[in-house]
């Protein structure tokens, strides 16, 4: 075998070590949301005692985040293999068999009737690390309904679905960077990670640079949301600041009047203060956490 390939093949059986040991865990226990709640607060107070002894920020969500039951299944164990970009192009999806409509930017018009639930409106821009805007980037958005079900065959949350709501939406970000969606606020719903676990409301955000290899994924969250301190997937992130730039800000000036609440989320793609994205840390599973 060539060195080049033998060093491929090595580094793909190198197992990528987890950020936290798993606990052992007894399967015949039904756990709480204060036994969660107990293991998150201690990784963050060991977080907390080892930034005072000068260790940097983690800005991304760790690997293998304990009272996240299932991450363990759910991020590579094993470096990536590497690939080229222009055959693994080949088989990819395409953005879609015509352009990208203006209106399907605008969650609360695609059926005949008008969805159910609170009427929003969510605006940023993508920058990267420097704050210079990227424009033509095709962001698309999905979500749960206003009561907190998915339009999908995968959920059967027992919430009613919405006939007049699909929660999925897309648009370009313009010269500025900036992009714009109208929709309906979703609700929370439960999961299935312990017993009463619930997720806060939160809509995905996905990202295409100029390239398929290039897709993110990320979740916005809305502020004030009592559910922040009990969800595993956001306390994932064990520093505060980087979670605090998933949650959107309410923005009066963007509110429609007798319309719809304004709300802002600005997307950084590089640096320190990047937005946390869901690829290196659990992979895009496709599902609807």
């Amino acid at each position: 075998m060539p060195q080049d390939d033998t060093a491929q093949a090595l580094e793909s059986e190198e197992l990528v070590p987890p950020a936290e040991p798993h606990a052992a865990h007894d399967a015949g226990k039904v756990e709480t949301q204060a036994d969660l709640s107990a293991e998150i607060k201690a990784i963050g107070d060991k977080y907390a005692e080892a930034l005072k002894n000068g260790k940097a920020p983690e800005t991304m969500p760790r690997l293998d985040y304990a009272p996240y039951r299932s991450s363990i299944l759910r991020h590579p164990t094993k470096s990536l293999h590497h690939a080229d970009p222009e055959t693994i192009e080949l088989y990819s999806p395409a953005f879609g068999h015509q352009d990208v409509h203006a209106l399907e930017s605008d969650l609360t018009i695609q059926h005949n009737g008008e969805p159910q639930g609170e009427r929003i409106i969510v605006s940023g821009r993508v920058l990267d690390g420097d704050g210079r805007p990227v424009a033509g980037q095709l962001v698309e958005i999905w979500q749960a309904n206003a009561a907190g079900r998915y339009s999908h065959k995968r959920d059967q949350h027992p919430a009613p679905l919405d006939p007049n709501f699909t929660g999925v939406g897309r648009c370009i970000t313009g010269a500025d960077g900036s992009y714009s969606f109208t929709t309906i606020k979703p609700g929370a719903y439960p999961w299935k990670n312990h017993l009463n676990a619930w997720r806060p409301a939160h809509i995905h955000f996905s990202m295409f640079g100029s390239e398929f290899t290039q897709r993110i994924v990320t979740q916005m969250y809305f502020p004030g949301d009592q559910l922040f301190p009990l969800d595993p997937i956001y306390q994932s992130i064990v520093d505060q600041d980087a979670r605090d730039r998933l949650v959107a800000t309410y923005d009066h000036e963007l509110t429609s009047p007798e319309w719809a609440l304004g709300y802002k989320w600005d997307i950084i793609l590089t640096g320190s203060k990047r937005t946390w994205t869901e690829n290196e840390a659990y992979g895009d599973a496709g599902d609807e956490e």
